[in-house]
């Protein structure tokens, strides 16, 4: 008589090979791998099809109580896929708030209905750009709810008429952001740039450092140049801390960009990119030639701005471990956290 499937020693080593591979791959890969999972086997997704980034969201409602919640599902139910954008009217704090009812005092969230998986803070260098602030904090605390996110927002705000010095700011914000919480990603993103897809994930590749923002319709969604690291980026502590932050030497110049990617493969990592299909951004223009604009946003993607630095010789004693700034003020407010300083002596020459 001849052996059930089950009994089958063929069935049963194809089965116990199967489960090892499977949890080999969890195990090396870890959460962001699984949700690229369902990115890859995913349809292509049609941009002529955009829908708000507000749908569905009032899905999510408050469970009844802490103890008997779940976590979160690896995907969220409301992911859409492309999102509407448009900054020509200019959203009030008031309709944000209203619109974002669960987000807590100092832009703090965690979903109402179940146990986030995943940890981010959102570090944001700035200064004097409210009509940006604003559509910002209008599609991205929608757009990380819609992921099922534990986040916060920072503001790291530079005070004076001293040149703008963005890099040295994200440092100052990640280490007071890591004084909040043990967080998985560290996101440092530019205040005028809202992403169009809400699969593209707000978490950190396990490995390497991740380059989010790899398709602005600004240079019609190509890189503006191979080592470009600008706009939007992902990097976990361990990352950040491995290639010593960001360079606090680069005032107003922004090659900041190139050092970082010479520190990223100094330090024995690589950058990663969002796939540019899902990597997409709008970038706003109110036509404001200020200088706290980069140089990248001002010319051709065929520009690539210069670099004073040495960075092979810098890296190591520029960054997190040289940081020096003045706390001024720790203000929580309803979207946001803004951590204001004095980040010091600004150079002749920038």
């Amino acid at each position: 008589m001849s052996l059930s499937r089950v009994e089958n020693p063929c069935f049963l080593l194809f089965l116990f090979v199967f489960q090892a591979i499977f949890i080999l791959i969890l195990y090396r890969g870890g959460p962001s791998n699984v949700f690229r999972g369902f990115l890859d086997s995913h349809q292509i997704l049609d941009y002529s099809k955009t829908h708000d980034v507000y749908t569905n969201l009032s899905l999510f409602t408050q469970a009844p109580s802490e103890e008997a919640m779940p976590y979160c599902s690896v995907q969220s139910p409301i992911f859409v896929g492309p999102l509407t954008i448009t900054f020509r009217v200019l959203p009030s704090e008031k309709m944000i708030i209203k619109k974002n009812p669960f987000v807590q005092s100092g832009g703090r969230y965690r979903p109402p209905h179940c146990l986030a998986r995943y940890k981010s803070a959102i570090l944001v260098a700035y200064r004097n750009q409210e009509k940006y602030l604003h559509h910002l904090l209008y599609y991205i605390h929608p757009f990380l709810q819609r992921q099922q996110l534990s986040y916060s927002i920072y503001l790291i705000q530079q005070v004076g008429n001293g040149t703008f010095n963005r890099a040295k700011l994200l440092n100052v914000g990640v280490r007071e952001a890591l004084k909040d919480e043990d967080w998985d990603c560290l996101l440092l993103h530019d205040v005028d740039l809202v992403p169009e897809n809400d699969y593209n994930l707000y978490v950190c590749d396990e490995h390497y450092p991740k380059h989010m923002a790899s398709a602005m319709d600004k240079f019609q969604y190509t890189l503006p140049y191979k080592s470009f690291f600008g706009g939007v980026s992902a990097l976990t502590p361990e990352h950040y801390m491995k290639m010593n932050g960001f360079p606090n030497t680069y005032w107003g110049s922004g090659g900041e960009n190139d050092d970082i990617a010479t520190r990223i493969q100094l330090a024995g990592m690589k950058i990663v990119r969002t796939s540019p299909h899902l990597g997409r951004y709008k970038v706003m223009d109110y036509n404001e030639e200020t200088e706290t604009q980069e140089p990248w946003r001002r010319y051709s993607s065929f520009f690539r701005p210069t670099s004073r630095h040495n960075t092979r010789k810098t890296w190591k004693d520029d960054g997190m471990n040289s940081l020096e700034f003045k706390l001024l003020s720790r203000t929580e407010h309803p979207l946001y956290t803004n951590i204001t300083v004095d980040i010091g002596y600004v150079p002749p020459f920038s």
